[in-house]
């Protein structure tokens, strides 16, 4: 079922009990494709109600990107016109929208990827999440000391061979000594959860899962 915030659709998925808490879903640069439907769908298997903001409406409605080379590519083209304030607001609109449905019982978490993982930092910085998971966001370690503003429980994911983020040790700096964020390191590379994407690695991919899926449990329990 696909809400709007604005002019902004936003597709939502109900768990089997038709109500629980929620999680704000924020994509990579490829939009809502397979992949993060799947993501998607398995969060609403844990018992979430997930949305997925179109963070693109603005100027690519409806994008889904290829995961090959030239599909990364126009990617990275499409995403060159995306406001990051405005982005941003469009995930804080999309938590405060869940926390207004009444399929929506409990907190109202975040989680995203790559640029969603950026994006899910910010709205924690900037607003007030009920829980917070960043995975591999490109500019989470060069706004990383702003964590001191993050008042959720956070968890950031990096693969330590991930070319496009070498300075992910600024984070597991900020992580040591701030009470309520947590970070998890994998022998992989960039995008290592997208089983679509050139970088999966399966055994990393299934280790972070587990510990994110541990992570909600504990912080936006269903």
């Amino acid at each position: 079922m696909t809400h709007r915030v604005d002019d902004m659709p936003l597709p939502v998925w109900l768990p089997e009990s038709g109500s629980g808490p929620g999680i704000v879903l924020i994509q990579e640069i490829f939009g809502l494709d397979g992949y993060l439907r799947g993501v998607a769908e398995q969060l609403a298997a844990l018992g979430y109600v997930v949305a997925v903001p179109e963070l693109f409406h603005r100027f690519e409605p409806g994008w889904v990107g290829e995961h090959d080379e030239a599909g990364i590519q126009k990617s990275m083209e499409v995403v060159q016109k995306l406001d990051f304030p405005l982005a941003v607001q469009d995930v804080v609109k999309s938590v405060a929208y869940l926390r207004g449905l009444p399929e929506v019982t409990g907190g109202v978490g975040v989680l995203g990827f790559c640029l969603g993982g950026t994006l899910a930092y910010a709205a924690a910085v900037g607003s007030d999440p009920d829980t917070a998971v960043s995975f591999y966001g490109s500019g989470v370690p060069d706004q990383i000391a702003t964590l001191d503003q993050v008042s959720c429980p956070i968890l950031f994911h990096f693969g330590t061979e991930d070319s496009f983020i070498t300075g992910y040790q600024k984070v597991v700096d900020a992580v040591a000594s701030h009470d309520g964020a947590e970070i998890a390191l994998e022998p992989a590379g960039h995008a290592f959860l997208n089983h679509l994407g050139p970088w999966y690695a399966e055994d990393a991919a299934g280790r972070a899962w587990d510990r994110t899926a541990q992570f909600l449990a504990r912080t936006l329990p269903v």
